[in-house]
């Protein structure tokens, strides 16, 4: 599997991640939901090269996860604005962010509280069956060939 083919791999993570799937584009999207919406503070807070920035909001608009969104005439000047569909990145953005905080911090704790503003408790992502409502973890699922696996190897499964 070559990085520049994933998007024509028969897998929704490996086509996931050949629009989201590097370090400076997932900085990009904290950065989104933290509100940052112009190009100067995001080369700023990241330390990022002009180039490597502008490749990657680009990509983010052109699969629609940003849109640009002018806000100065003179000199033309756009912001960037998550979409519907970057939206919904949230929370997998949440649940990376989530996954640091418990094994990657420092003895400070985490550096970042998510807080709820409809009860105000610190909240912490949960994963939970669509239709019955249950928590889920890995070993409460089964992995089982959809439509979109055509002429592809089997799925592989676990003895659990």
């Amino acid at each position: 599997m070559r990085w520049e083919e994933l998007d024509q791999e028969p897998c929704s993570l490996a086509r996931t991640l050949s629009v989201v799937g590097d370090r400076w584009t997932l900085l990009i999207l904290r950065d989104c939901f933290l509100g940052v919406r112009r190009f100067d503070t995001f080369e700023k807070r990241l330390g990022i090269t002009r180039h490597v920035l502008t490749d990657r909001l680009k990509k983010l608009v052109q699969h629609g996860v940003l849109r640009k969104q002018r806000y100065q005439e003179r000199p033309p000047r756009d912001e960037y604005r998550l979409t519907d569909k970057g939206l919904e990145l949230h929370t997998v953005i949440l649940a990376l962010v989530h996954w640091g905080d418990r094994h990657m911090t420092d003895d400070r704790g985490a550096p970042i509280r998510h807080i709820h503003k409809q009860c105000g408790a610190v909240m912490h992502p949960v994963t939970v069956c669509s239709e019955c409502g249950e928590p889920v973890s890995a070993r409460d699922l089964r992995v089982e060939p959809g439509e979109g696996w055509r002429d592809a190897a089997p799925v592989a499964s676990r003895d659990s």
